[in-house]
């Protein structure tokens, strides 16, 4: 969908940060770019110098690269993709570690050990014989099953509303004492992770996990994440992790109803995995304090059904670009960008990278700020809700994550573009960060939820449809974007970092400086628009549930 909605770029004329986040007041004039030398060459210290800097066209270069990375890879099991563990991923880091280095940064290659599966089997023998389309679930165990395919609680009619497989009880009564039975359950309520717990304690010896089949979004074949589940001990808070020691495959909702016929076989087979290492990408810039450290971050790797340009080539290329045009800053705090692996694993490489911090270099981080997903082609503009004044965070949110939503949230304001929450749900790489007791926050267009018609009349684009109709898909190409949205977004991940490599104290308490150049007053921001006012984690990142 490119070109659908031409930028909105005016001239900023930016108010320098103190205590707080900064102000932005506009000129009518259109924005005219440095040129790129001297982009590249000069200390870009203002924001009006670092917006005319951090232009589309850099972001969409570095999109466009990891576009080729993914068409050009060799990899054996998953060509044309950027997946953990893949040729596609390792060219990607050398891609973005390479151009970091030549920019003058401290680059780190963070070894993360990643678990590799090889592509999976389903097929349903009786009473219909056909091979169906899957995927090995993050945590699964390995296996061949050969068995009866036993459907434990769905429901295939109506809203398809279940807790299918949720609770232990929800396979009593079932005779599991066969020497193959595959549970079938369906998605929805709880975590992935719940229900193959569930299913293994039970005795099964394989899991199908299938799509609900309520919206057109939960029709396709579903394979996501399941070492989350429930504690029983405190079912609101933080989940806890577990790897099952059988199968667990994805099926859709369509095979799933086929699977759910009285009389039922099917065969699964998950082969062994492979442990593999990958890196993350940190690259650092030393500030004048070098124990208030500010960061960003962005996951590198795509599923292994595509090239993730949206999924995460937007986050990532924006970022990258910010970066090479801070290169020459010289900072009140230190900076530090990462670029995450083996996100789609189940946040495998900022999880790792946490937690190999000792206390000490924990405490060094003044905040974090997530780009996950910033250009979907259906978009609307998100910020995690922080303080919390449409979602109940199921997670602990860190003193300090509301000061940075408020200044996205005032960025959005200033330049005229209507904002709303996503709810503060630690699905994706700050987790690790907020439960460190991290100040964080971050930005999102949407992924596999539906745009409503109030969200159409606000942001435009099309009701019914996915915000990301390619969402782990892959379609999720170079097309796969909105040009406007990719724009407002890198633009505001560029603000932000500069307004925070001069201050944190609105975070922290830690005194700064102001940014340079003119000083304005702080605009309050318009406040969320509320289209998710009362629908739970509606527009939660990731498909955990």
């Amino acid at each position: 969908m490119e070109g659908i909605r031409p930028a909105n770029r005016q001239a900023l004329r930016v108010v320098a940060v103190g205590a707080t986040a900064a102000l932005l007041t506009m000129t009518p004039q259109a924005v005219s770019a440095a040129p790129s030398a001297a982009c590249d060459t000069r200390s870009n210290n203002t924001y009006q110098k670092l917006l005319d800097c951090v232009t589309l066209e850099g972001v969409r270069e570095h999109q466009a690269a990891f576009q080729k990375i993914a068409d050009n890879s060799t990899d054996p099991v998953y060509p044309g993709t950027r997946a953990a563990g893949t040729v596609g991923y390792a060219e990607s880091v050398e891609y973005v570690a390479g151009l970091l280095r030549d920019a003058g940064y401290q680059v780190t290659l963070d070894p993360v050990e990643i678990t590799f599966n090889f592509p999976a089997e389903l097929r349903q023998l009786t009473p219909v014989t056909a091979d169906y389309e899957t995927g090995v679930f993050t945590g699964s165990g390995s296996g061949e099953v050969e068995g009866n395919v036993i459907p434990v609680d769905i429901n295939l009619t109506g809203d398809r509303a279940n807790t299918s497989g949720c609770e232990a009880a929800d396979f009593a009564g079932i005779d599991w004492s066969g020497d193959a039975d595959i549970a079938l359950v369906q998605r929805g309520t709880c975590f992935f992770g719940d229900k193959a717990y569930n299913a293994e304690q039970a005795g099964a010896e394989a899991v199908i996990i299938f799509n609900q089949g309520n919206t057109p979004d939960r029709e396709g074949l579903i394979v996501a994440d399941a070492t989350s589940r429930t504690d029983p001990a405190n079912p609101t808070g933080p989940a806890l992790f577990v790897e099952h020691n059988i199968p667990v495959v994805g099926a859709s909702f369509a095979d799933g109803v086929a699977l759910a016929q009285a009389g039922s076989t099917a065969y699964v087979q998950v082969l062994p995995a492979e442990t593999r290492t990958d890196y993350n990408v940190i690259a650092e810039l030393d500030g004048k304090n070098k124990d208030n450290v500010v960061m960003a971050g962005a996951h590198l790797d795509s599923v292994i059904e595509g090239p993730g340009i949206n999924d995460n080539g937007s986050g990532s290329a924006a970022l990258l670009e910010t970066a090479l045009m801070m290169a020459n800053l010289n900072p009140e705090n230190t900076l530090r960008f990462a670029w995450w692996a083996a996100e789609e694993q189940g946040l495998v490489g900022s999880a790792d990278y946490v937690a190999g911090l000792s206390e000490a270099e924990r405490d060094r981080i003044a905040l974090y700020m997530n780009y996950d997903m910033v250009g979907s082609p259906n978009y609307i503009f998100m910020v995690y809700d922080a303080d919390e004044s449409t979602f109940e965070a199921p997670v602990p949110v860190p003193a300090g994550s509301e000061a940075i939503e408020d200044v996205y949230e005032s960025y959005y304001t200033a330049v005229g573009e209507p904002y709303d929450d996503t709810e503060f749900s630690g699905r994706s790489d700050y987790e690790a960060f907020i439960l460190a007791g991290i100040p964080s926050s971050g930005l999102f267009t949407g992924a596999e939820t539906v745009k409503t018609p109030e969200q159409e009349a606000i942001w435009g684009g099309e009701a019914g449809e996915q915000f990301d109709p390619c969402y782990h898909l892959a379609c999720d190409t170079y097309a796969n974007v909105d040009l406007h949205a990719l724009d407002v977004n890198s633009d505001l991940i560029a603000f932000a970092m500069l307004t925070f490599a001069y201050s944190t104290e609105s975070v922290n308490g830690v005194p700064g400086k102001r940014v340079p150049g003119p000083k304005f007053v702080l605009s309050e921001a318009a406040g969320p628009e509320g289209t998710f006012a009362g629908e739970g984690a509606g527009a939660a990142l990731g498909a955990v549930r």
